[in-house]
């Protein structure tokens, strides 16, 4: 379990792990183990990342996790010094990752209709130190737009009716350089009509993906002689089956392995029963630079 902590001077957190003093933790290095008043109990002391700040934000609207965040973020093209226009900011975690990607020299402009998401994420951007990197605004950018002209490298959609802000988002885009656009959506109806959308607005290279993440369980087996199998599975035929079972514990516990032994070692790996479902499509558009004559 992870939370999040503002350490200061006779601070104390209390958690079902214990009680544990701020002055403990003050002046030690990330990754240290810090024990509880009682000592029965201990935390590690985490440096802040967008990763983790994606683990423990508060939810006030649903959020982008890792796996999709990555991927938007290697699509758009995203560096230090890009430009990107993000809406709506929601609880601001892939704004974090964003100011991330493009620090020291980039500059996220984040728009979100809602007042109070508006206050609560502005707040968290001052405490992060994030205020030179990140501007939020209050405006519904689908019945107003950006206000922004030429601007941005890239332009991220989480809307309800994106296709109501694509031509908001060329004008926002940079004409001297291709302009990257990204909407997620969680429904197929909002990726067809915001693919129509892009189309009559002169985008290109228009795609749809969905990102899910398959956990795979790997392991080590030994990997006998093929002679030897072969001699091992004539023996077995004659014995009964509580010496098969008996034979075939005491091989496991004496199987040799390396270069000098009769068997080898193998990596398997398969996928696990559970596989986390559907989050969002992700649709990517260019916008072609414009040729000056």
């Amino acid at each position: 379990n992870m939370l999040t902590a503002t350490v200061k001077t006779g601070g104390v957190l209390n958690n079902k792990y214990g009680s544990f003093r701020h002055n403990d933790m003050i002046g030690l290095k990330y990754g240290s183990m810090v024990k509880s008043h009682d000592g029965k109990g201990f935390v590690y002391l985490l440096h802040p990342t967008p990763a983790l700040w994606t683990q423990v934000v508060p939810h006030r609207t649903q959020i982008l996790y890792l796996p999709d965040i990555s991927f938007i973020s290697m699509y758009l093209d995203l560096k230090p010094g890009k430009v990107v226009i993000e809406s709506g900011t929601g609880s601001g975690s892939f704004s974090h990752s964003l100011a991330r990607t493009i620090a020291p020299t980039g500059h996220l402009y984040t728009f979100e209709y809602h007042e109070l998401r508006v206050e609560t994420a502005k707040k968290e951007f001052i405490e992060h130190n994030l205020t030179d990197i990140v501007t939020i605004e209050h405006r519904d950018v689908l019945a107003n737009g950006f206000g922004k002209v030429g601007i941005a490298d890239a332009v991220f959609l989480d809307l309800p009716a994106p296709w109501d802000a694509v031509a908001a988002a060329k004008e926002a885009l940079r004409r001297d350089t291709i302009g990257r656009v990204c909407s997620f959506s969680p429904c197929i109806e909002q990726v067809q009509r915001t693919a129509l959308a892009l189309d009559e607005h002169g985008f290109a290279d228009i795609r749809m993906y969905e990102c899910l993440v398959k956990d795979y369980e790997v392991r080590t087996l030994p990997m006998p002689d093929i002679e030897e199998a072969i001699n091992g599975q004539k023996v077995n035929f004659k014995l009964n089956k509580n010496d098969r079972k008996k034979r075939k514990l005491e091989s496991g516990a004496n199987t040799p392995t390396g270069e000098n032994g009769s068997s080898s070692e193998v990596m398997l790996s398969k996928p696990t029963d559970q596989a986390r479902g559907h989050t969002s499509y992700l649709t990517f558009a260019i916008l072609a630079p414009e040729v000056k004559n």
